[in-house]
Formats: structure tokens, sequence, C-alpha cells
């Protein structure tokens, strides 16, 4: 392996609980970016590595974390701990998302989209991971700008961290969610009496 690639893997790993936070045991980890860092010294090429981590239950809640060390189980077990202190709870909407989001993170933007059921999940690389893992099962994800994967995780989390439940948001205005059907056969009326007139 060339040592100043950057090597793309996509690989589940079972996760081993952390001290000091509850999670789930059905929750996995998938090691999603490894960098390899050289130093030109007297002596030769230091390595460092640099291992982004996302870790996730499928049903709601995911972290992303970076962890660098001299050897790469040490870069990985540092990111899983990040990953794990930085989790987030996805407001489901179903099978999907509430609303759409965009968000820019350096000189990444991200924009996810609720999609209808069996649509899946379409988007790439490291917003593919965190979504999955997240528990989306259909959404659409793009991602724009620089496609550093660092950039695009922590952008993704940032979405992920806005998105608003909007029966949460109907309880801090005060308001209740109109019922559908009366809704849409109020339009209904409405709009055969507009054309009645």
């Amino acid at each position: 392996m060339d040592p100043g690639a950057v090597v793309l893997v996509m690989v589940a790993l079972r996760a081993k609980g952390h001290p000091g936070k509850t999670t789930p045991a059905d929750s996995r980890n998938v090691l999603s970016s490894l960098d390899v860092l050289q130093k030109v010294v007297k002596g030769g090429r230091r390595l460092r590595f640099n291992a982004l981590v996302v870790v996730g239950d499928g049903q709601g809640t995911v972290g992303a974390g970076l962890g660098k060390a001299l050897v790469i189980p040490d870069a990985v077990r540092k990111g899983n701990a990040v990953a794990r202190r930085e989790m987030v709870t996805i407001p489901l909407n179903g099978s999907t998302i509430p609303q759409q989001i965009t968000v820019k993170k350096g000189a990444t933007i991200v924009l996810i989209k609720p999609a209808r059921e069996g649509t899946g999940v379409i988007a790439a690389g490291a917003m593919r991971a965190i979504l999955e893992l997240g528990g989306v099962k259909d959404v659409v994800g793009k991602s724009l700008g620089s496609r550093n994967p660092i950039n695009i995780v922590y952008a993704t989390m940032e979405a992920l961290r806005q998105l608003k439940d909007p029966a949460t948001e109907l309880a801090k205005r005060g308001l209740r969610p109109a019922p559908v059907a009366a809704a849409v056969a109020a339009e209904g009326a409405a709009s055969s009496t507009a054309e009645g007139t």
C-alpha cells in the first residue's frame, strides 16, 4: 500500500462496549476513511494515521469521530470513543427524515432530502454510512464542492443535528397538528365552491 494514499474502507465491525456510555448492544461501527500521514525526518519517514469512524444502532442514533495515532488500531479505538461521545438522535418520520436540509462545512455542501418509502438510501461514501447506521431507510443525499470525507462526515452530522421533529416544534409553539383528512376535505370543498362561482 502506498503510504501517502488515502484509503476508503467500508468495513462493518462489531462494536465493543464503551465504559460510561450506554449504547445499544446491537450498535455497529464503520471505518469511513483512513488517512496515512508521513513526516520525513533525518532518520527516515514517520507514519501517523487518522481514522474516521461512524457508529450507529440502526434505530435513529448515530455518531462520528476522528482518531489520530501512530498505529491503526489506536486511531480506530480513539475515533470510536469520540463517535460514541458525540452521538446524535435523528428525528425519523417513518423511514425517512422530516424535512430537507442543506449544510455547508468548509468547502463542502451537503444536501439531504426525504424520500418516499421504498426509495432506499441514495447517497455515496461516508454520507451513506452515516444515514444507514442512523436507521434512515429512504433518503436522497448529495454532496457538492470538496469531496474530503472528513468534511462530508462533519457536514452530514451537523445536518442531522439541525433536523427538527414536527410534533415537538408544534408543541413548543402551542399548536396542534391539523388532521390530514379534514384539511384535505376542507381544501377540496373550498376549491369546488370557488369553481362553482
